[in-house]
């Protein structure tokens, strides 16, 4: 038992899952930003563009009374929607984000190798040392 409480302790000590629990904490805080970013600005957008329509009232009953069951699509129509406006914010979020740490990370291509024989500085397209002669290969 001691080996087994010994062997949870360094599993939950790692970093791994450290990672992991700040991933998912700071997941959810994003799942938040996005969520009310997509209903409380695009949608009201959406909703001016089509007239003020809201799908998820849509539905055709099988039947009459209260216990009569629905076909409710218009809720899924309006999950669909959800879902496309979330993942095109999502996908606008991590594009614009990938730009900026591609600008940060970029270095430039090398314009410089090194003679494998005599070990001096030649430009990258040479093919034969300019210094000690020796030809070249790639």
């Amino acid at each position: 038992m001691k080996n087994f409480i010994k062997e949870f302790k360094e599993f939950i000590s790692k970093g791994n899952v450290m990672d992991m629990a700040v991933g998912v904490i700071i997941g959810g805080a994003f799942t938040a930003i996005v969520t009310s970013l997509v209903d409380d600005i695009i949608m009201p957008l959406i909703s001016l563009l089509t007239g003020g329509m809201d799908f998820s009232g849509l539905s055709i009953a099988f039947g009459s009374g209260e216990g009569a069951a629905t076909f409710n699509y218009g809720a899924f129509i309006t999950a669909v929607i959800n879902f496309l406006l979330i993942a095109f914010v999502i996908f606008s979020v991590i594009k614009a984000m990938n730009k900026f740490n591609k600008k940060k990370d970029e270095t430039p291509d090398p314009t410089t190798k090194k003679c494998p024989f005599c070990q001096s500085e030649i430009d990258i397209k040479a093919t034969r040392c300019p210094h000690c002669t020796s030809e070249l290969k790639d």
